[in-house]
């Protein structure tokens, strides 16, 4: 069961109890009312998954056994991004690439994604910074003979 209304282009749609089903739209309604529709229907975009070795960070935690304690300041020579605690941020400034028991952390600079390692010796911290490279050069690349 249909009902026409004064509206060109427009006809709503209703099954026999007279619920509403939808409705049809013509092409000029169609045209007049699209992007508010498709903007009100679409879903939002989801938010890119952000994998960071949280575990592997929080196992060399546990079983810290430098003669300093743990260290949670992150700094990005290059950029000047610094953080007193990378992890508890809002909005995060570095994320964490990598860690491991041998003291080697490294993390990725949010700002100009630069990369920074930090290598814990026993007695002192070394820092290093790399600039960001969109692509990785020929003697990294994989050859074939």
């Amino acid at each position: 069961m249909s009902q026409t209304h004064d509206i060109p282009g427009f006809q709503e749609i209703f099954d026999a109890q007279g619920q509403p089903l939808g409705a049809i739209l013509g092409p000029e309604a169609w045209a007049s009312v699209r992007d508010v529709v498709l903007q009100h229907f679409s879903a939002p975009a989801p938010e890119p998954e952000i994998f960071e070795p949280l575990d592997d960070w929080r196992t060399l935690v546990k079983n810290w056994d430098f003669k300093y304690p743990v260290d949670l300041d992150v700094a990005c020579p290059l950029c000047g991004n610094e953080s007193a605690d990378w992890e508890r941020d809002t909005p995060r400034k570095f994320m964490l690439n990598a860690a491991n028991m041998g003291g080697l952390v490294s993390f990725r600079c949010l700002s100009c994604q630069a990369r920074i390692i930090k290598r814990h010796f026993y007695d002192k911290i070394k820092v290093d910074a790399t600039p960001y490279m969109p692509e990785k050069s020929i003697r990294n690349k994989g050859r074939a003979s």
